[in-house]
């Protein structure tokens, strides 16, 4: 317990520890296992381990793609922390379906935010900035820390309801399968995507948005 709550801080209690199913690591720190390319079988080569980091070599042009876990999820608690390169862009969608109809992970899946808030292009946009609902809702507050730095996210979901931790602040919120979140997606870059937003449970992804991101201590529990 003590080994934990160094790791995640204020982010996660000992006493919400105890109330639900044990943490699994979803990155053992040394190999891409348990992880894949979207709509392939393997990961990608430009996807890669070292340190005890997952990180993506924007150097390396084949073997690209979005990373996603072999497993699906529902109801859930991720922690993660990231980093990304200067000015960079990258992302963690969730809810993810994999099928070869699809040709990306966001045509489906929502995403949480991976940003460069001071000089990325996206910045300037409302609902693009880090943390934030990506095109649906943004942050409550910024917590973000700058390009080079690791944050610490935490994202649950719940049956259907939602939350949006960054760096021990709860910045969004949000509740799915409603009219509520009907009119959100109707009024965002999503409203010709039929399929987004709709699945209960998928796939876990990191965004292969060309830009450098690190990842590392990756955990999820089920609810």
């Amino acid at each position: 317990m003590k080994a934990c709550a160094l790791l995640f801080g204020c982010l996660v209690s000992a006493a919400v520890l105890a109330q639900n199913s044990p943490w699994v690591s979803l990155f053992d720190g040394s190999s891409t296992k348990g992880w894949h390319t979207y709509n392939s079988t393997q990961a990608g080569t430009a996807w890669k381990v070292a340190d005890g980091v997952l990180y993506l070599d924007n150097s390396v042009k084949e073997g690209r793609g979005d990373l996603v876990t072999d497993g699906e999820y529902e109801n859930f608690e991720l922690v993660l922390e990231w980093k990304i390169a200067a000015c960079g862009n990258s992302g963690i969608f969730f809810n993810v379906v994999e099928d070869p109809k699809y040709r990306w992970t966001f045509v489906t899946g929502p995403e949480l935010q991976i940003l460069d808030n001071t000089c990325h292009e996206d910045a300037k946009i409302h609902k693009h900035r880090a943390g934030d609902l990506y095109d649906l809702i943004p942050c409550a507050t910024e917590t973000v820390k700058p390009a080079g730095e690791w944050n610490e996210v935490r994202l649950i979901a719940n049956n259907g309801s939602y939350e949006f931790w960054l760096n021990g602040s709860k910045v969004v919120s949000f509740t799915m399968h409603t009219p509520e979140w009907d009119e959100l997606v109707k009024n965002s870059k999503f409203k010709n995507m039929p399929a987004f937003g709709k699945s209960t449970k998928g796939r876990i992804a990191l965004q292969d948005h060309g830009d450098p991101v690190w990842f590392r201590n990756i955990r999820i529990r089920t609810l």
